[in-house]
């Protein structure tokens, strides 16, 4: 169930950044092996990006799965749109596919090809 202060402060922290992650940990120290791994994919793509650690507040943990309507955590926000969990950021990177979808939605990606 997603009461109505969670939904807006989830809301609020989806339109006040352009790249999130919502994950278990930080970004400097993901604290399940699917936050390590995207987080690994945005840091390759050279992605600035911020984290939320969902292990810090339980109502945002379960609130981020009612939000998306995704039973699972990571989940990735870009500019507003839910893109997916750690299995679709990496299929999507493997085919080139998220470095693409980065770039259009005007994304800066650092790293070299």
């Amino acid at each position: 169930m997603l009461d109505d202060t969670t939904r807006e402060r989830i809301q609020s922290e989806v339109d006040g950044t352009d790249v999130l992650l919502f994950m278990k940990g930080t970004p400097v120290f993901p604290q399940c092996g699917f936050s390590a791994a995207v987080v690994q994919v945005l840091t390759h793509l050279g992605v600035k990006f911020r984290g939320v650690n969902v292990l810090e507040d339980p109502a945002v943990r379960d609130g981020i799965k009612a939000f998306s309507d995704w039973p699972t955590i990571p989940q990735l926000y870009v500019k507003g749109e839910y893109v997916g969990g750690c299995d679709i950021i990496r299929e999507m990177f493997e085919t080139g596919e998220l470095g693409e979808y980065l770039e259009q939605k005007g994304i800066v990606q650092t790293a070299d090809s």
